[in-house]
């Protein structure tokens, strides 16, 4: 599967097969950086990068590990590579069909609060290219179990990190209020748009943004509004909104669908919350679309 300009389509291949492995490309000097996918990342890269993630940044100048989670935006400025690397996307439900896998978020290596960046030695980084190689080669087989066989590399990766010391090189970018204040941001705007009724916002509350991102939700909601001059609450409220807006306008779902799509239990609850945002009833902003 290709793209537009001819580049293989690596979202469309994830989500037929839930996994994907490949070699990264040495002369890519744009870095790495979140985009909208529901996937989990496993790199191992040589050179000098700085790694922002959550409310710390990272830098590395020699082979590291590094363990990105779909919710959280991450970016990484290239200093100067030495060499390719490879890269394992997957999702979820791909690794836990052996049903022996814990949830990835409250993993060490994935979660928030955990570390996602270890520096390898020589030793480290031969056997773990070696696992990546590996799992490249079996990925273009016709082996009837080839999936299992990559969710056992996977895993293997996943418990030799889990090994290793963590890496302690960590520089400061930006103030932490301004750090997890972004974090919030993106992942608030992650939620949206909301594309099918029966996949319901899950995300609702200053709490579950702050549970989400392994923090107080005092912390957050201080953070929140030292950075912008707006609670965490409002923040959440105004893009629910907004997205009420959008679907009541551009979707023939019932007002009743699109409340349950944002999240609220009862229909009355919904026409609450939009009037007090709006000063409009939701069937209001229907039916100008339609006359």
């Amino acid at each position: 599967m290709k793209t537009k300009d001819g580049a293989p389509d690596f979202n469309a291949e994830l989500k037929l097969k839930g996994f994907k492995v490949y070699e990264t490309d040495v002369n890519d000097k744009v870095g790495h950086s979140y985009s909208r996918k529901d996937f989990y990342k496993i790199n191992i890269s040589t050179g000098k990068f700085i790694f922002h993630y959550a409310d710390k940044s990272f830098e590395t100048d020699k082979t590291f590990l590094f363990f990105a989670n779909p919710r959280v935006p991450y970016s990484c400025e290239v200093i100067a590579p030495t060499q390719n690397g490879y890269t394992c996307l997957f999702a979820e439900d791909f690794l836990k069909a052996s049903d022996r896998s814990e949830s990835l978020q409250q993993s060490p290596l994935f979660r928030i609060g955990g570390t996602p960046i270890l520096q390898l030695n020589q030793e480290q980084k031969k056997y773990i290219t070696s696992i990546f190689q590996r799992m490249l080669a079996e990925q273009n087989t016709n082996y009837a179990f080839k999936d299992e066989l990559i969710r056992n590399h996977i895993n293997l990766i996943i418990h030799e990190a889990l090994k290793m010391e963590p890496s302690e090189n960590l520089t400061k970018n930006r103030s932490a209020s301004e750090r997890i204040t972004a974090v919030f941001l993106e992942l608030l705007e992650r939620q949206f748009p909301i594309e099918n009724v029966n996949r319901p916002l899950t995300l609702k509350t200053a709490q579950d943004y702050a549970s989400g991102l392994s923090v107080h939700v005092n912390y957050l909601n201080s953070a929140v509004k030292e950075v912008t001059g707006k609670s965490t609450t409002t923040h959440i409220g105004d893009r629910i909104a907004h997205e009420a807006t959008a679907l009541l306008q551009h979707t023939d779902w019932n007002v009743s669908d699109i409340a349950y799509a944002l999240g609220f239990e009862y229909p009355t609850y919904f026409n609450n919350f939009f009037k007090k945002k709006t000063g409009q009833i939701p069937k209001a902003i229907r039916t100008a679309v339609h006359l």
